[in-house]
């Protein structure tokens, strides 16, 4: 692939019933890492980089090694690299060109040979004849210093983004045929601190080559990054980290100095931008669908439900896992609360609590699990990627020509690198243990996006679904045929009820569906003859990305009105157990999400915060995680949760939500979600009220 230099965006659907006005990306203000893993290191291996351990890379700063087997396995792909080029076999991106120019030859025989003849290539420096080594080590270093002209702005203006997209190709690039001295600065970038400025977009989905092009030009000091949050020159930034550019650096066995041979192609050729933010999207869609949970029992709680929907035998009609697993969840969340007893009587012995709940809120544990198993399939898959090669040319140490069916045809022959005299630094086995002097290298399409890029769309799709319903059942607790009781009720202490906290405003929920609607729209399959007619398909996937986790904050800022009308619910329906003479428990969880967001906006309170509620709300909400309150929300829902815990072991919890709160509104600028706009392209509805 060549480096794109243009990304196609895809056009949002117009609703007709709206008035569109598209967003213009801006440059806003950076958000540096708050790094609070700084003293713990992770060792990546190529296999065993999760979410959680690129998160706490890239979010919170911990340090990052790479284990010894994965160098080595980087470094069996140089050699085979160079032994290639040696026995002349064509390599794309290396000796041969890419793109268009796929077929032409770039220099022949070896890569390190300091002799020149007739055929050595001419050195972009002093446009003569050179050797190969001295030809490889010129245009190499002049494609990563060219990096900064790489994508088109603004600027990504969150540390958390670039440092992800970093990781994520320190974990695969021990797949590829990089030099040592690349791998280990990339690995440095990260350890000490330096980020580079990197181009928003750029990039079709179909490599992320612009992206990572900029990151190159920080690694030889070229263009601009961040040094602990402070921008500067990079080469400015290496030096203060102590660190020097990869053209000083010393030469090691067969690399003779760096970027040299196809470093460019090692560092470029991933799509680590997407998938670093995939990265993001999953941690945070986790954190989000959690809270989704919890509120659910508490809005159960507030609105006196008949919870008939999620019991055992009505979930076993439909076993499908994930569904089943959060009714199960949500069981186990209210146990204990008063709604399993029969309560408030009629003087005939007719329950007041009604038989069946609106259907926005009786479904909702049904597209809760949906999003369950959406996120689930993001995840397992991501993680597969996360941990494989998605690069062009695949170069693959061990194998042979009698490993696979395929490979002893004469079209796979000229492929096929036999192995030169001296392979001793060529250790580890290879496929089926014969060694790793030999092997394949081929062009491929794995650098394709996808599964991924659809189930990143998949997951939008099944959160706009969730979404629908957070915004309706806030609107349910105004009529009193499913609350039976009004907020205001005559029967209810007017003193207690008087400066009693909000509920959610119905405004606010219009305008926040109205705009998960339009980010549920798909991205519409690209396809553009760019690159000469070869590159003729954009996956696009900075743009799914961008509205996945767009998605997710608009639904914290949704369930913050939820949460704000299921706590108020939840006090009423206590006051009306207490006038009743009815004590009413909740479920341990509830109650102490309850008591903790009490501490932010209380249920009586004669002056208010000139702060939106929903502010609050959503404040809370991202800086206190639902695990806090229910412990087992750690994990995804499983079918057998049984994870209920005492009361007064979350009491600690309750008692620092306030202060967490309050730090997370006074912390860092939340600029992400403008940066966030720009990329989704997404479009604002205008309307007349």
């Amino acid at each position: 692939m060549l480096r794109r230099v243009k990304a196609t965006l895809a056009a949002l659907a117009a609703a007709s019933a709206l008035t569109l006005v598209v967003e213009v990306p801006v440059a806003s203000a950076y958000n540096p890492i708050t790094p609070t893993d700084a003293n713990r290191t992770i060792v990546l291996n190529g296999h065993n980089l999760t979410v959680d351990k690129l998160v706490a890379i890239a979010r919170y700063g911990a340090k990052v090694q790479l284990s010894q087997a994965a160098r080595q396995r980087s470094l069996n792909a140089y050699y085979l690299l160079l032994e290639g080029s040696r026995e002349g076999v064509p390599i794309y991106f290396f000796n041969r060109g890419t793109g268009a120019g796929r077929q032409n030859v770039i220099f022949t025989g070896d890569p390190l040979s300091t002799e020149v003849t007739s055929t050595s290539p001419t050195c972009p420096t002093s446009g003569v004849q050179c050797s190969n080594q001295q030809f490889l080590l010129e245009r190499q270093l002049a494609t990563f210093q060219n990096g900064t002209r790489g994508g088109l702005g603004p600027e990504v203006n969150d540390e958390e983004i670039v440092r992800a997209m970093i990781a994520e190709r320190v974990n695969t690039i021990s797949y590829e045929a990089a030099t040592p001295q690349v791998t280990q600065m990339l690995i440095d970038l990260l350890n000490r601190d330096v980020t580079p400025v990197v181009e928003s977009r750029g990039s079709p989905g179909e490599g992320d080559l612009p992206q990572m092009g900029n990151v190159e030009a920080t690694m030889v000091g070229g263009g601009q990054a961040y040094y602990h949050g402070v921008k500067m020159p990079a080469s400015q930034a290496l030096a203060e980290a102590g660190l020097k550019p990869l053209q000083n650096q010393p030469a090691q066995f067969e690399a003779p100095g760096a970027p040299f041979a196809a470093d460019d192609a090692a560092v470029t050729s991933t799509n680590a931008f997407t998938m670093g933010q995939a990265a993001l999207l999953v941690y945070d869609g986790q954190r989000m669908l959690n809270w989704q949970d919890l509120i659910y029992a508490m809005e159960l709680d507030g609105m006196n439900s008949s919870v008939t929907p999620i019991a055992a035998p009505v979930q076993s009609n439909r076993p499908f896992p994930w569904l089943n697993a959060d009714a199960a969840r949500l069981l186990d969340q209210i146990s204990g609360s008063y709604l399993f007893q029969l309560d408030q009587l009629s003087s005939t012995g007719v329950p007041f609590r009604i038989i069946q709940d609106p259907e926005s809120l009786r479904a909702l544990s049904e597209r809760n699990g949906s999003a369950w198993e959406a996120w689930n399939q993001l995840k397992q898959d991501l993680t597969l990627q996360m941990n494989s090669s998605d690069h062009n040319p695949a170069v693959t140490p061990g194998w042979s020509p009698s490993s696979s069916r395929e490979l002893n045809t004469p079209w796979f022959l000229q492929y096929y690198v036999k192995g030169g005299p001296d392979d001793s630094a060529c250790v580890g086995p290879g496929v089926g243990g014969t060694g790793c002097q030999h092997g394949y290298i081929l062009s491929n399409a794995n650098w394709d996006p996808y599964p991924i890029d659809n189930e990143i769309e998949a997951l939008t799709n099944a959160l706009a679904n969730i979404a629908v319903n957070d915004d309706m059942v806030p609107l349910r607790f105004e009529n009193t045929f499913f609350t039976v009781i009004a907020a205001n009720d005559p029967s209810l202490p007017a003193s207690q009820i008087a400066n009693s906290a909000p509920g959610a405003a119905d405004y606010t929920l219009a305008d926040l569906l109205a705009e998960i609607q339009l980010l549920q729209n798909p991205v519409p399959a690209q396809g553009n003859s760019i690159i000469s007619n070869v590159e003729d398909l954009q996956a696009e996937g900075r743009i799914k990305v961008s509205r996945a986790r767009l998605m997710v904050d608009d639904l914290v800022w949704l369930l913050g009105q939820d949460l704000l009308t299921a706590t108020r619910w939840m006090d009423i329906r206590q006051i009306q157990g207490q006038t009743l003479g009815l004590p009413r428990s909740f479920g341990a969880g509830p109650t102490a999400a309850w008591d903790a967001f009490r501490q932010v906006v209380p249920w009586q309170a004669a002056t208010r915060p000139d702060v939106p509620p929903g502010q609050l709300a959503y404040d809370f909400l991202q800086a206190n995680a639902a695990s806090a309150f229910y412990p087992p929300a750690v994990n995804p829902p499983i079918a057998s949760q049984n994870g209920t815990v005492a009361f007064k072991r979350l009491s600690g919890a309750i008692h620092r939500a306030r202060a967490k709160t309050y730090r997370f509104r006074s912390g860092r600028a939340r600029s992400v979600r403008t940066f966030l706009l720009g990329q989704a392209s997404v479009a604002r509805a205008a309307k007349d009220h």
